[in-house]
């Protein structure tokens, strides 16, 4: 809100001097009797109007405050800061529209005000409008680089939108940053967790800055709760536990109605450990009561997902169907703002996939010099949910290898190539040494981000998706070794529709069967028909082989990659367990070990997947599967 007026402030009227020096010493109350007593005359007065709008909005009476800055801007529409506060106001009182339409005219009146471009993002993701909000944040970032709120918010809009890059640019520095606010605190935390960034998070929470009072304290119960949380994802169930622990739980059970959000959000991560530990009943209740009482849409999404994972432990195949259902619907709810085009159930989710080379200009690609296997990244490949992350963890379990977690960089390559005007991957085949040794450089450079101590160990580079990038890779280390992930298609597909994953593009992909078994069939005949065309060095890993003859195919996997003793890979499971943080849904699942729960999984919920066989089989008959 802006304090000071355009017009000057007439001289020896004490009872408009009376009002400011009331409004100085926040006597908001004072501000709005001695305003609302003038003679309408007085009343009318610029500065009078100004202060008495101020007073009421700090009083919470919005909708009177937007009535004061109506008449302001209807007296001086040259004044933004006028429109910016009737924007601010009119949002409060429930006027979106004319909030929408203020911060217009306050913008087009200042563009470079960087708190106006803030502001209305503000408003934008309250509508749940979250590219236009992430594109104001970046404005108002742009004006004002240090604008930390701006940067926070910007981050927000990003993470819900699936922006990782932009993500990043708005979190830089983000460990220097000055303490927060519990609640900026708290929605930090959750963004660094995903990222991997859990010390930089736990510190962001111990610095937050707690309010007085009942909110204060309900913040700290959050950040306890947050902390629990940040311990279950990386793998630390006792420090998860002892956390917890520290809640008055009955205290929280108690709350009154309209206490929802803190409870929800603290049930959240009881069920979540609670599922951890095996005890899939009391978190199917926790999930259930979260899904009918919280008022934020991403807390009911969550708790659908959770709901239907739990009543599938527990082999409750219809309830949990019917949770999955009532999950992506509230999913696609979510996403209608940053993807509606990609809500057609018809839309392309993977549009990497249309991308082919032919033999034919394949046979035009010049050859050029590029490093031998031994010098090339090991890339683990495969549909989402193929066992990526198990066989990541065995071959990261070897003192020889590092793996990164799950990266785009081969798809950030992609990106550089179509920034300078040349297409992918038609231009692969007129690249020159030099271009593709900076592209190479660039992959090095990305990959020194995360680990910076690579040395003379190989990187492993697991992006399941990056089997829709061979060209690229191909072009770039045409020597590197590939280990395709199989699994049967029918369990890779309803394990990515019990998944909540952030990609809006490959959150539409998993919003239906039939949808998901398309995406499926399309990742695998560019696959194909890109092995046909590239003859790379390929190892097919398949899950259901390797849980039934384990000890074979970790001697196949040595062999492949040369490894002499592969006593490290088998002892994946305690690796994983000590690295603590992996990225992607599988983190709690491969520090369990090989087992056979989940072959043949999808036999449960068969009759759903009746109708999607015609779509799969072709593709299962090629691949070596059976409906």
């Amino acid at each position: 809100m802006t304090d000071h007026a355009s017009s000057p402030f007439p001289a020896g009227e004490q009872t408009l001097q009376r009002i400011a020096s009331a409004y100085r010493n926040g006597d908001m109350a004072a501000v709005i009797a001695m305003a609302q007593s003038l003679p309408a005359p007085e009343a009318a007065h610029e500065t009078v109007r100004l202060l008495l709008g101020l007073a009421l909005h700090a009083n919470g009476r919005d909708s009177e405050a937007a009535a004061c800055f109506r008449r302001l801007v209807q007296e001086y529409p040259a004044v933004p800061d006028y429109w910016n506060n009737l924007a601010i106001t009119a949002q409060l009182s429930g006027a979106l529209a004319e909030a929408g339409q203020a911060f217009g005219q306050a913008l087009k009146l200042s563009p470079g005000n960087a708190q106006f471009h803030h502001n209305h993002g503000l408003l934008l993701a309250r509508q749940g409008r979250w590219r236009e909000a992430r594109q104001c944040q970046f404005d108002a970032v742009e004006h004002a680089p240090g604008f930390i709120d701006a940067r926070l918010q910007g981050a927000l809009a990003c993470h819900v939108c699936g922006d990782l890059p932009g993500e990043e640019a708005m979190l830089q520095d983000v460990a220097h940053w000055p303490p927060q606010p519990a609640e900026q605190a708290l929605s930090l935390a959750t963004m660094l967790s995903a990222r991997g960034e859990q010390s930089v998070a736990f510190d962001l929470l111990d610095k937050a800055i707690l309010s007085r009072g009942e909110e204060g304290l309900f913040h700290a119960w959050r950040i306890t709760a947050m902390r629990a949380s940040l311990h279950e994802r990386g793998n630390r169930l006792d420090k998860a536990r002892a956390e917890l622990a520290l809640l008055p739980l009955d205290a929280i059970a108690a709350l009154p109605a309209g206490h929802e959000p803190v409870r929800c959000r603290i049930w959240s991560v009881r069920a979540t450990l609670l599922a951890r530990e095996g005890e899939h009943g009391d978190a199917a209740d926790l999930w259930q009561y979260v899904l009918d009482h919280a008022p934020l849409a991403e807390l009911r999404v969550a708790a659908a997902f959770g709901l239907a994972a739990a009543r599938d432990k527990l082999r409750q195949h219809k309830q949990a169907w019917e949770a999955l259902q009532l999950a992506h619907v509230l999913q696609c709810e979510g996403v209608r703002h940053i993807v509606p085009h990609l809500l057609d159930e018809h839309a392309q989710s993977l549009p990497m996939a249309g991308h082919r080379v032919t033999r034919r200009a394949h046979d035009a690609w010049s050859a050029l010099p590029a490093p031998r296997a031994g010098q090339s990244p090991v890339f683990v490949v495969g549909f989402p949910r193929s066992g990526t992350t198990l066989l990541e963890q065995m071959i990261d379990a070897h003192p020889d290898f590092r793996s990164m977690d799950e990266r785009a960089f081969i798809y950030d390559l992609i990106e550089r190539m179509e920034h300078v005007g040349q297409a992918y991957p038609d231009d692969l085949a007129t690249l020159q040494a030099d271009e593709t040794r900076m592209l190479r450089e660039a992959y090095d450079g990305m990959v020194a981000g995360v680990l910076p101590g690579l040395g003379h160990a190989r990187l492993v580079d697991k992006n399941p998706l990056n089997m829709l990038s061979l060209p690229m890779m191909a072009r770039l280390y045409p020597e590197a070794r590939f280990i395709l992930c199989l699994r049967h298609p029918c369990d890779v597909l309803l394990s990515c529709y019990m998944l909540p994953f952030r990609s809006p593009s490959f959150m539409t992909l998993c919003s239906s069967l039939p949808r998901l078994a398309r995406g499926y069939v399309q990742a695998f005949e560019q696959w194909l028909s890109h092995v046909e065309v590239f003859a790379p060095r390929v190892l097919e890993w398949r899950y259901e082989s390797v849980v039934s003859r384990f000890d074979e195919h970790i001697a196949r996997l040595g062999g492949f990659l040369g490894i002499e003793d592969t006593a490290p890979l088998a002892r994946f499971a305690e690796h994983a367990k000590a690295k603590g943080y992996i990225s992607t849904p599988s983190y709690a699942q491969v520090t369990q070990g090989i087992h056979r729960n989940a072959v043949g999984r999808w036999q449960a919920y068969r009759e759903h997947f009746e109708p999607v066989l015609p779509i799969l089989r072709p593709m299962m008959e090629r691949l070596g599967y059976e409906a």
